[in-house]
């Protein structure tokens, strides 16, 4: 069933859009020569993260286009929609990631001039990428708000023509090029998991897979911190914001057109923490040796916390980008690491003698422990004046050998104590 009961599904999901059946088949079927620029990217069975999941997952790589996102496809879709005169003015966006680069590259490579309006304080590797892709980039704007109230005011007055990164049909049908290639690789796929940000990319899928296979269910996923469709299509007031490692889907208003595609075509939305989006964002890296950004996993995030939802069925997930921070994705996985207990950092209390750090690393290694680091603490504690503490970490193959660790610890006459990540003295 859809979303909302007040509204049936329509018998040509397309026809929501407001596109032409024809012109929604060529942008699908990928008919203009420009689309050999967009890699059809692989979906494969995943058989390590279906064992660890329960169900049978087929993941989409879409993390492996030119810009290392799925916006491509949308970009492309909405730039070859336009007219001779508006490809001779140009075309403008608002974005301080996937979308600008996707909108550069295709404007360029169809000789349109674009200019991107980017928040002022956007990291400059983001800028210069966008530049380097031939795109204008004007940096205006405290935020995404500022920056596409620029780019509306720089369109008005240019007369340039506006790439909206989800709320266009042109861009819908784009994004939906995804289902249609994961359906023609994997026909009998019965459940389709989708990241929502705008719903640019849960449209455009719902959209063709429903044209495909009426049954099949779509199921959309937001990071919990940002449940903006959630509100838009089943009410409340849930709020929205904060620090998610999937900004990419970071939105607290979805477009208007792209809600009510939600409304009528996909069955469920769930929510992810951001512990489930680092678990899966590791997972990705570790097992299936791809590159995830947070949006990417977050598919793979809602099969790991909802699992009666996919378990026993046929699932396919969209990894739709791999652009994340190389510092983040280090801090991720140390943390993940520090999650599954194979790496901990214990206090551990000394008499302030000789021969005491022996005894400590002698406990640690007969336990098969690796020592990463260690700190002293002889100044700053409230300890007796002869007493002292060290903070120690320490790497093991897993939560048991960890327990090993701390036994052997304690039965050296050592008292031994796991910090938590907030405890910082």
């Amino acid at each position: 069933m859809p979303l909302s009961s007040e509204v049936a599904p329509v018998a040509a999901p397309e026809a929501i859009l407001g596109l032409d059946e024809g012109v929604f088949d060529d942008i699908v079927s990928k008919r203009d020569p420009a689309w050999s620029r967009i890699v059809e990217t692989p979906c494969i069975h995943s058989p390590k993260l279906s064992a660890a999941t329960g169900c049978d997952l087929f993941l989409k790589f879409d993390n492996f286009q030119y810009t290392g996102s799925f916006k491509e496809r949308g970009a492309l879709a909405k730039l070859l929609s336009l007219s001779e005169q508006e490809r001779a003015v140009g075309v403008i966006a608002a974005s301080a990631g996937n979308h600008a680069q996707g909108v550069a590259r295709h404007a360029a490579l169809l000789g349109i001039d674009a200019t991107i309006v980017m928040p002022q304080f956007t990291p400059m590797v983001k800028v210069e990428q966008t530049r380097a892709l031939g795109a204008r980039v004007v940096l205006t704007g405290a935020d995404y708000g500022e920056a596409d109230a620029a780019a509306h005011k720089i369109c008005s007055e240019e007369g340039l023509t506006f790439v909206h990164p989800f709320d266009d049909p042109y861009v819908c049908a784009g994004q939906g090029t995804v289902a249609a290639e994961m359906l023609a690789t994997v026909p009998d796929l019965d459940t389709l998991i989708v990241p929502i940000g705008g719903g640019g990319l849960i449209s455009g899928t719902a959209i063709v897979a429903k044209r495909i296979n009426p049954n099949i269910r779509i199921i959309g996923v937001q990071a919990a911190l940002f449940p903006g469709m959630l509100n838009a299509v089943k009410g409340g007031h849930r709020p929205c914001g904060g620090m998610t490692l999937a900004e990419g889907i970071a939105v607290r208003e979805p477009g208007q057109l792209t809600r009510q595609v939600v409304s009528q075509l996909v069955d469920e939305i769930v929510t992810v923490e951001e512990p489930n989006l680092e678990s899966a964002l590791s997972m990705l890296l570790t097992i299936q040796k791809t590159l995830a950004e947070g949006a990417g996993a977050a598919g793979l995030a809602a099969v790991l916390a909802h699992p009666s939802l996919f378990r026993g069925r046929k699932v396919g997930s969209i990894i739709c980008g791999g652009n994340i921070d190389t510092r983040l994705l280090s801090s991720i996985l140390m943390r993940d690491l520090a999650r599954q207990r194979r790496l901990a950092r214990l206090r551990i209390e000394l008499i302030d003698i000789p021969g005491q750090l022996t005894t400590v690393s002698e406990a640690i290694s007969a336990a098969g422990g690796n020592v990463i680091d260690i700190s002293y603490h002889r100044i700053f504690n409230d300890l007796p004046a002869k007493s002292t503490y060290i903070d120690i970490s320490v790497e093991a193959s897993d939560g048991l050998q960890m327990d090993r660790i701390i036994d052997s610890l304690r039965a050296a006459g050592l008292s031994v104590a796991p910090l938590t990540a907030n405890q910082n003295q």
